[in-house]
């Protein structure tokens, strides 16, 4: 589907009906329905490939360019006789005035989509059937046969009220809702978990996970014990697309690895991420990661470029202080981490900004470094004092600091504050620039003349 939103003010009531009238200042085109999901995977770095039906036409069109910009490889099943399902949304302050559907739902029962399907499983770690209910999915139990033929596990966000089309499958996400008009009401949550392991029986899942709205999640798998998720939410703007974001994070976090149980704590938080923004909406392991912080697991880490400006526009949105230092840190001593505290002292959130290998090279000469990049990020982001840390191949991390713009730029040695790289960009946006002095005794360079002695 092609979501396609409207932005405007509305001051006024329409002379030729009670209805507002809204001065278009904005468009975006989004990707939506399984294109969505698709992009959620992708927006995880998941490589994604996306199998459906569009039409003959400039929206179909628009959905291809605007999925392999983000690197999708899209194999679309064209249908001359229908147009590419699109809603159009008009917003006006925060709200949605109205939404309006271009659809055609016949069942696409030619068998090309499953054929698709059945031609893209090598090499796949996982696929994801989104069942809009727009016809796309007629064949839905050839394709979950074909997974299962093929070992790949099969997840189905299941639309409608025969989940029997769904046997089989790995696992069904669906919502309360959705749950309750297929297995009746449930008034406990003890009727939830018997009747939802009574369907993982009848149509022969491997679990069940079931979305509930502000209560959270519900997993049910078998031979393991029912894991309630509360609701990561803090504020929710837009409930639009908040279940594509489930499916695919975790389906993505499964085909990498991940036990189901993290998988699913994983696409609980990112679900809460996204329901804070406007409209169908993606979350970056960045916005994850930072989640994580606030519950105290595993929040400090390596981050790229991108993902740190989120991370430091949310630690100013709670009027936390931030912190930036640079370096090559190449081998860790007793200095630099005395450094780092004594940094870290002077706000909430340290980031460290790390040379590549190439640029410690152009800086320190042949043999150096000693440890590779991604060995010397991973202990910096260990140390208590440090919060996050992202690499530069630049000799200067200015670009960077330009882009952060952080509360106090800190940096060792015998400089003047005016002589810091990015520090004149800092202080004309109202911040400080801090220098410190490294521990006498302590040098990378002076390890590595004792190593060679």
């Amino acid at each position: 589907m092609l979501d396609k939103y409207l932005f405007g003010a509305t001051g006024r009531i329409s002379p030729e009906a009670p209805v507002p009238v809204v001065h278009v200042r904005d468009t975006d085109d989004r990707p939506g329905g399984a294109a969505n999901v698709a992009v959620n995977l992708a927006s995880l770095g998941a490589n994604t490939r996306l199998l459906g039906a569009v039409g003959e036409d400039a929206a179909g069109n628009t959905l291809r360019h605007g999925l392999s910009a983000r690197g999708i490889d899209c194999e679309f099943h064209i249908t001359p006789d229908r147009p590419t399902i699109t809603k159009t949304r008009v917003q006006s302050r925060g709200q949605q005035l109205i939404r309006l559907d271009e659809e055609d739902a016949r069942a696409v029962d030619d068998g090309a989509i499953a054929e698709m399907l059945a031609e893209s499983l090598d090499g796949a770690g996982a696929v994801i059937l989104s069942d809009y209910g727009k016809g796309a999915l007629a064949d839905v139990r050839a394709m979950i046969d074909a997974c299962r033929a093929a070992s790949v596990p099969v997840f189905v966000d299941p639309k409608g009220r025969d989940f029997t089309r769904y046997t089989g499958a790995s696992l069904i996400t669906p919502n309360q809702g959705e749950f309750e008009a297929v297995a009746g009401d449930c008034e406990t949550e003890e009727e939830l978990v018997r009747k939802g392991l009574a369907m993982i029986d009848e149509l022969s899942l491997d679990a069940l996970l079931i979305t509930r709205s502000e209560k959270g999640m519900l997993l049910l798998e078998r031979g393991n014990d029912p894991l309630f998720l509360s609701t990561e939410a803090r504020e929710v703007y837009d409930v639009t697309g908040a279940g594509d974001t489930v499916i695919a994070t975790l389906a993505g976090a499964l085909a990498a690895g991940e036990g189901l149980a993290s998988a699913a704590g994983l696409s609980n938080i990112a679900a809460g991420i996204v329901v804070r923004k406007i409209g169908a909406a993606t979350a970056t392991p960045g916005e994850i990661q930072a989640a994580l912080h606030r519950r105290g697991q595993g929040g400090r880490g390596l981050v790229q470029r991108d993902e740190l400006k989120v991370l430091v526009d949310e630690a100013r949105s709670r009027n936390e202080r931030v912190v930036m230092t640079n370096g090559c840190f190449d081998i860790i001593h007793a200095g630099h981490v005395a450094y780092l505290e004594e940094a870290k002292s002077l706000g909430d959130r340290l980031v460290v900004a790390v040379n590549d290998d190439a640029s410690v090279t152009r800086l320190k000469g042949e043999g150096r470094p000693v440890n590779a990049l991604a060995d010397r990020m991973l202990v910096l982001a260990g140390l208590a004092a440090v919060d996050y840390v992202v690499a530069f191949s630049e000799d200067t991390p200015a670009e960077l600091i330009d882009a952060v713009l952080p509360d106090v730029l800190v940096k060792g040695g015998d400089y003047k504050a005016d002589e810091i790289v990015g520090g004149k960009a800092v202080l004309e946006n109202g911040g400080e620039v801090r220098v410190l002095s490294f521990r006498d005794g302590h040098s990378t360079t002076r390890i590595i003349d004792r190593l060679k002695q």
